[in-house]
């Protein structure tokens, strides 16, 4: 079977974007099967850096078609500005295909985003502001405004009207915030649409149909396992299914069609937002993590909080994913510690735990139990193969291998497209 799904194993920010630019060039389509503009991706090729927010990774390989299926929710004014931005880097975006069904962030889904997470103070989410869970809440509240409904103006009017009925009682008498009109958003909406109708089509056919055909089909997971709405740390989640079932329903492909599931996992652990992180740093080791390993979203900007590896999550992440295969990313980062903690399980109300707790008040309270390995000083940027890796970095990367679960078979060992190890091969 020729579908990949490729998904982050942690809380995002693994180094996706690296994994799926590496595949681009093997595949002939990537797809985008959930999330919105708040996941980013750095990929890196030669000396230009390219950061990701909306389009899928695929975008950087020339014979692959880059896809936005229908579980994605779309900035039109985002997405038109990031093609524009590739198109003067030289970068060919026409190949690009936008299903019909995928939502639109509309205005005022942002506005209620933003108004609510300040209304929220100490309570907050810590959500990126752009719009994303409102725009899924709409979604599954029926009121939505979908890609399609660009194309007529009718439907589109009245969908907007439909939506601005509640919102604007909540915004005028909750908020203290003047009403949004309802002809403004038409009006801005209809102005996107001739530009986004040459990339417009039914996706869910033009993949099955590919599938039939065998070409190869990689499904590109934003953000990361842990931040699932279903198995992630509720509340502190996205809005949608990042996880490898989130690939069918996202994408309108069966599950049978799926050969392998690739899961990104970073050489230590990091997360932006609010929430529970077991392993979280708050000395000197934290800050050297996040500086050598330049920890700030590509989306948000914020720094990002950083820790040592965890393998109950990495657990956690092989058993709800079903995943075949791991890609560490940024093993480099850890060159110079002369001994590295690992978590291995939590102790909680003195019990050792090791596995995810499903409780939220549990997890909360759970406190890392470490296991230390022995560190590396030697520089492995260059390295081409596992046997060139210090041996010590091969004993961290077999352990962590075996907590996990599943087989790592790439390595990450620098930034840039050709700083990989590749063990095993994922097509």
């Amino acid at each position: 079977m020729p579908a990949l799904v490729l998904l982050g194993a942690q809380w995002g920010d693994e180094g996706k974007g690296k994994a799926t630019d590496l595949l681009g060039g093997s595949v002939d389509y990537v797809v985008r099967y959930q999330g919105g503009n708040n996941a980013g991706h750095t990929v890196v090729v030669g000396d230009q850096k390219y950061a990701l927010h909306l389009l899928p990774s695929g975008i950087l390989s020339p014979g692959c078609t880059p896809v936005i299926g229908n579980g994605v929710v779309v900035d039109p004014s985002v997405l038109l500005s990031e093609l524009s931005g590739l198109n003067e880097r030289g970068v060919d975006t026409s190949k690009l295909l936008i299903s019909g069904n995928a939502h639109i962030i509309t205005p005022y889904n942002v506005t209620v985003d933003k108004v609510t997470e300040r209304f929220l103070g100490k309570r907050k989410i810590g959500t990126t502001g752009r719009g994303i869970g409102p725009t899924y809440a709409d979604k599954i509240n029926r009121v939505g405004i979908r890609v399609q409904d660009l194309y007529d103006e009718s439907i589109l009017t009245q969908k907007v009207e439909a939506a601005l009925d509640v919102k604007n009682q909540m915004l005028t008498k909750l908020y203290n915030r003047r009403a949004i009109a309802v002809e403004q958003v038409v009006e801005e909406l209809l102005g996107y649409a001739d530009k986004l109708a040459p990339y417009v089509c039914d996706t869910v056919l033009v993949l099955n149909q590919a599938l039939e055909q065998d070409k190869v089909v990689l499904f590109e997971g934003g953000q990361g396992t842990l931040l699932d709405i279903d198995h992630g740390t509720y509340p502190f989640v996205t809005s949608s299914n990042p996880t490898a079932g989130g690939a069918c329903t996202g994408a309108g492909v069966g599950p049978t069609k799926i050969s392998r599931v690739i899961g990104i996992l970073k050489a230590y652990t990091t997360r932006v937002g609010a929430g529970p992180f077991p392993t979280e740093l708050f000395d000197e080791d934290g800050e050297a993590l996040r500086r050598i390993g330049g920890e700030r979203g590509v989306t948000t900007g914020r720094d990002r909080r950083c820790g040592w590896f965890d393998a109950v999550i990495a657990r956690y992440a092989t058993r709800v994913n079903g995943l075949t295969d791991f890609f560490l990313t940024k093993l480099d980062v850890l060159t110079g510690w002369e001994q590295i903690p690992v978590c291995v399980a939590y102790e909680i109300d003195g019990k050792r735990v090791e596995e995810l707790p499903y409780s939220q008040t549990d997890f909360h309270h759970a406190k890392p139990v470490y296991e230390m390995l022995p560190g590396w000083s030697e520089d492995i940027s260059k390295a081409k193969s596992f046997s060139d890796l210090p041996k010590n970095a091969q004993s961290y990367v077999k352990a962590l291998e075996e907590m996990s679960g599943a087989p790592i078979s790439a390595i990450g060992v620098g930034p840039g497209r050709d700083e990989t190890i590749e063990i095993n091969s994922f097509l």
